[in-house]
């Protein structure tokens, strides 16, 4: 019987000097980060040059005058007369470098008024197109657009003003 009391003292020791090698609980581990964040410049812009549909001739038949970003000129049923070429309008638009950004343009018709029925200015286009890049923190924005022409029976000669239309540039 001696025999078996050893055999129980020997696994009771044998427990004991197991659960001392054995950690009673997990090991943490830990590290610190930091967060930062940069305030961009506000993005700008401001009008260089306004919108010159030029000098034009109505004619018997109603008809349109596209003014291109490069300051072109393409007329139908219109008389496109070379003593006042038009001019796109003309922004420069600033803010953080090598940012890009959304380009919006009137979507209504802006209506120019004089002495005649108004002549709409419609379907205007952009260059760059939708989204710039303010690569060296600035860039030139170009604005064209289509404009409406009446007969020359209905549209009288005189001087046709828009009032202010908006072209709105944001980050992307």
């Amino acid at each position: 019987m001696m025999t078996s009391r050893f055999v129980k003292c020997a696994v009771a020791v044998g427990a004991i000097g197991l659960a001392a090698v054995l950690p009673s609980s997990a090991q943490a581990a830990g590290t610190t980060a930091t967060a930062t964040a940069v305030v961009a410049t506000a993005i700008g812009i401001a009008k260089t040059v306004d919108m010159s549909f030029g000098t034009i001739g109505a004619t018997t038949i109603a008809g349109t005058v596209v003014l291109g970003t490069d300051n072109s000129r393409s007329c139908t049923n219109v008389d496109c007369l070379s003593g006042s070429p038009g001019a796109a309008a003309s922004f420069d638009v600033i803010g953080d470098g090598s940012n890009t950004y959304s380009i919006t343009l009137p979507s209504a018709a802006v209506p120019l008024t004089g002495p005649g029925p108004n002549m709409d200015a419609t379907a205007f286009v952009s260059l760059p197109a939708t989204t710039g890049t303010l690569s060296s923190g600035a860039q030139t924005l170009l604005v064209g657009a289509t404009l409406a022409v009446g007969t020359a029976a209905t549209q009288t000669a005189g001087v046709y003003t828009s009032a202010a239309f908006t072209v709105t540039v944001n980050y992307n």
